[in-house]
């Protein structure tokens, strides 16, 4: 099977589970690459190019969804009913933040987090069904919110910054959430109120800029990719730094990196 095949095999399977789980009455939503892989299906042929994993083979080895806590146990019936097998270690250690589950033939390992996603920055997509964020769109977070999510990595790594290339460049900006564009206005109110999150973010987007710029002078990007990615990030820069901060934020703002502005993932969730 090739690479390609085996990506959309995976896709299939995680829409499979989402479009189950809403059968059920089950919030669930992707999130991570995947999502930004299904939310962006007409650049696809960039995420080939940019090879994000490198090697030339399959570009996603897992999934990662996200549901609401009160559904945890609805959520679980969902996969268990589809023959994928809980990781009980995992849940015995981790069960108030995530789930782990195995495909039935071992192909993959789905994460599943709940509405408070606590990795290097918290990103709260509550407080429940009908009331949170992730009704907001199907089958995968909104655009913003995997903008965020990815923003929030301390030590980010070429493949999340890969992902944020082929996500801004797959989507046009707007203040309030409107249909397949990124919120600039949720990504502000988050980054305004958390002063270690906006620290991190503004160096992930400083990143996005410098590896764009590598990439278009290796050839995997074209001068319009560039252009639109680098007008896109400088956008959302322009518009963070123009949003009031809260007391909190400036507070923090004033201590600096004199105190360690951000959680240690692993020791979480790994």
């Amino acid at each position: 099977m090739t690479p390609e095949l085996q990506d959309e095999g995976l896709i299939r399977d995680a829409l499979r589970i989402v479009e189950e789980a809403r059968r059920r009455g089950v919030v669930l939503r992707l999130m991570g690459a995947l999502a930004i892989r299904v939310h962006t299906p007409e650049f696809s042929e960039l995420y080939r190019r940019l090879s994000r994993l490198g090697g030339g083979g399959s570009q996603f080895t897992d999934v990662d969804m996200v549901t609401y806590r009160s559904q945890r146990e609805a959520a679980h019936r969902v996969f268990t009913s589809l023959g994928y097998r809980p990781d009980r270690l995992v849940m015995a250690y981790f069960g108030e933040s995530r789930f782990l589950y195995h495909h039935p033939q071992g192909l993959y390992q789905i994460d599943l987090f709940f509405e408070r996603l606590r990795f290097s920055h918290d990103l709260d997509l509550g407080p429940g069904p009908g009331e949170g964020r992730l009704e907001l769109d199907y089958p995968t977070l909104t655009p913003a919110d995997l903008l965020l999510e990815k923003l929030q990595i301390h030590e980010i790594d070429e493949k999340d910054i890969k992902d944020l290339v082929v996500l801004l460049r797959g989507h046009r900006l707007s203040e309030g959430e409107e249909g397949d564009s990124i919120s600039v206005g949720r990504v502000a109110s988050v980054l305004s109120g958390d002063w270690g999150f906006w620290y991190d973010a503004k160096a992930n987007l400083g990143k996005v800029l410098e590896f764009s710029r590598r990439y278009r002078e290796e050839g995997l990007l074209g001068e319009e990719d560039l252009e639109d990615v680098t007008s896109k990030v400088e956008e959302i820069l322009r518009y963070v730094d123009e949003t009031p901060k809260t007391r909190e934020w400036l507070r923090r703002a004033r201590v600096g990196t004199r105190k360690r502005w951000w959680r240690e993932v692993e020791e979480l969730i790994r």
